[in-house]
Formats: C-alpha cells, structure tokens, sequence
C-alpha cells in the first residue's frame, strides 16, 4: 500500500515553530509521507529567508511558492495572494498530496486553500474558531475552515464556533496549541548563552516585544506603534527591551522602521528581524513579561508563568489566561500595564490552550482518516 502523501505548508517563522512537531512526527511515520511546502516571509532577504531553518532542521522542501510581493499596502497585499494561488495551483498539481495541512489565518493560508479547494485536496485546519476582532485574519480564518475538512481547534469554545460555521462535529477535534509542544520539548538556553546568542546585556527588568500591524483598526499604524515606544520610553533606560520584527501584514514596514530608529536611540533596546524558536522561547524565559499584540502571548506566554501585555484590540475576543493584561492603545494605559506586568505573580496560572501532546493527537486522528477523499464532499450541519 502506498504511503498517503501530507503536505504542510508554512509561510512564517511563528507559524513553522507551531508546525514542526507536527512535521517531525509526520517524518518518522511509515504510512504517511510528509511533504513540505514554503512561500511567503521564509523566501524573503527582508525577513531572514528563514527556510534555511527548516532546511537545517533536516526537513527536505518538496516546494518552494513565491508571492510576497516587496509591497505592505492593501493593493501589494491583494496581489501577493493572486500570486500565491497561481503558484499553489502549480505546486499542488506536481506533489498531489492526499491532503493539506494548513495553521492559522494568514493571507498565505487563504491563497493555498483557495486553491486546495479547486483540485479537490482535503484540508486539515489547526486553530479554527479563534477570534481577533482587530485584524482581517479574523475573517480570513473563518474562510479556510470554509474550506477545510478536518479541523484541530485550540480550545473547547473555537470548536463550538466551527461547529456555528455549519462544520461536522465529528470532523472537529479539540487538541490543544501545537505551539505547547515545542515548549516542553526544547532545552532552553540560560540566561549567559541566550544574552551570548543575541549579544544583548540583560537588566534587573526587561521586556520583549512583538507588535504587528491592527489590520482593521481605525487607529493609524504608525500611531500605534509611536504610542507603544512612547509608553516604553517612559519606563526609563534601565529596562532591558528585545524586540522582534512583525510579520508582512499590511503597513508592517512602518512598525520596522519605527523600531529601527527607536534602537538606534537607545542603547537599552535591540531589534531581530528573527529569533528561532529556541531563542524566542528562551528569551521569554528570561524577561519579565511580553508586550505588544502578538498571539504567542496568548498561545505560549502562559506556559512559562509570564505576564503578558496585550496592547489593543489585535487578539481582540481570543480566549485568555489570567496572565493576560489587556489594555487600550494609548501612552499611559500602555505604561500602566507594563508596571503593573513587573509586579504580576503567575506561578499558579495555567494555560487554557492545554498541556501539550498535541502532534501526537493530531496524526492519531489523521492515520483515522481511511479515505481522504471521502472527506471532499461536505453537508452544512445544522
């Protein structure tokens, strides 16, 4: 019997971190065949060409999908997803998985799920149902579970939000973040070789911050991003400040560009266009809390008993734990967060996105699948 052919696709460094589990699992399977498809920010110089990591972590790229156009404005954006679909088109014609495996809600996901769902390749959905009220990944996340046909959601109330979308309950599986996974697995750098790692010198208090565009937000991007500096820049010099660079969503640029001026200002803060997981874990680990509104302050943040700020209304709706500080996008609303994240105690908070053992239950409920394309034609439950 020929091995069943599952391809992953992966178009951010985040997005791999919470895929490469799955992918190791898929690797040392015998009855499945893992495939393995890049596009987006991995291709690109300006964000690190970060396939090489997969590459270097012994994964083969069965192919390589270019569409991020070097333009964040709406129009750029739009066109980087006609580009995706096209390449997909090809890609998925020459590979002909048995099925797709896609994360999230990124424009990326959207572009090779259109095109999935026109060659008929069945789609298993990790992280459906979620809600963030302030981006367009909200809608875009609904229309790939549209378009998917298994669906590992993260929590108990995205399964019943699937399950509102018309989705069968017996194709929607409660498993957890995948993101938890790596956590437990990785051996983390001390405090020495992660300070060594990113030559940045640690003080009695930092922060590391991840702040991507609001895609819907009336409230102009570079006024959200010169209102989070401000906040920050009245903490004083003797916090330590890690930044890490946004995704390319739209207006991405302008929040690079605002931190790489910011930097250059304060001897304090440093930027990295990427950490790596092990690093980004490893650096959580080490600063007092996480600010900005990135979902992996949701997702994995928790785990390591670490406040997190979550400035606007990005994760707007996202389920949270009590290690969560929401807070409006303005100065002192800012800066009262983070004051109070420096005397927040999280030693007893748990994670609501589980305990892990999620790529394990995800290919148990795969190898469950007899035939794949069984799954192609869909009722709408109601």
């Amino acid at each position: 019997m020929p091995k069943r052919k599952i391809a992953v696709v992966t178009g951010t460094r985040a997005e791999y971190g919470l895929l490469q589990g799955i992918m190791e699992e898929l690797k040392n399977e015998t009855h499945l065949e893992l495939q393995v498809i890049v596009t987006g920010m991995h291709l690109s110089p300006e964000f690190g060409l970060t396939y090489q990591q997969i590459e270097n972590d012994g994964f083969n790229i069965d192919a390589k999908v270019e569409m991020l156009l070097s333009s964040d404005t709406a129009v750029g954006i739009t066109k980087s997803i006609g580009l995706g679909v096209i390449g997909f088109a090809d890609a998925l014609d020459r590979l002909k998985p048995d099925m797709l495996i896609v994360l999230g809600d990124r424009y990326e996901i959207l572009a090779v799920v259109q095109s999935a769902l026109i060659a008929q390749i069945p789609v298993a959905h990790i992280a459906g149902g979620d809600t963030t009220e302030g981006a367009y990944d909200e809608s875009i996340r609904h229309s790939i579970s549209k378009m998917s046909h298994l669906h590992f959601v993260t929590n108990k109330i995205a399964a019943q939000r699937v399950k509102q979308l018309g989705e069968n309950p017996d194709h929607i599986f409660f498993v957890g973040s995948p993101g938890i996974d790596q956590i437990k697995k990785l051996s983390l750098l001390q405090r020495d070789e992660i300070a060594q790692e990113l030559d940045f010198h640690f003080k009695p208090k930092n922060l590391l911050i991840t702040v991507h565009p609001e895609t819907l937000a009336l409230l102009p991007t570079d006024q959200l991003i010169n209102r989070i500096l401000e906040a920050i820049k009245n903490l004083g010099p003797e916090i330590g400040l890690i930044f890490t660079k946004p995704n390319s969503d739209t207006n991405g640029r302008v929040i690079i560009h605002a931190i790489d001026e910011y930097v250059k200002q304060h001897p304090n803060a440093k930027s990295y266009t990427s950490l790596g997981q092990l690093r980004y874990f490893s650096t959580i680990n080490q600063v007092n809390a996480v600010v900005g509104n990135s979902s992996s302050g949701l997702y994995e943040v928790p785990s390591f008993k670490k406040p997190t700020v979550n400035i606007g209304d990005r994760q707007k709706g996202r389920l949270s734990a009590a290690s969560i500080i929401n807070c409006k996008s303005e100065v002192k609303a800012i800066e009262q967060a983070m004051l109070q994240a420096f005397e927040m105690d999280c030693s007893t908070v748990s994670n609501p996105y589980g305990e892990g053992n999620v790529s394990s239950k995800i290919i148990h409920h795969l190898k469950q699948i007899q035939d794949p394309q069984q799954l192609i034609v869909k009722h709408f439950y109601s």
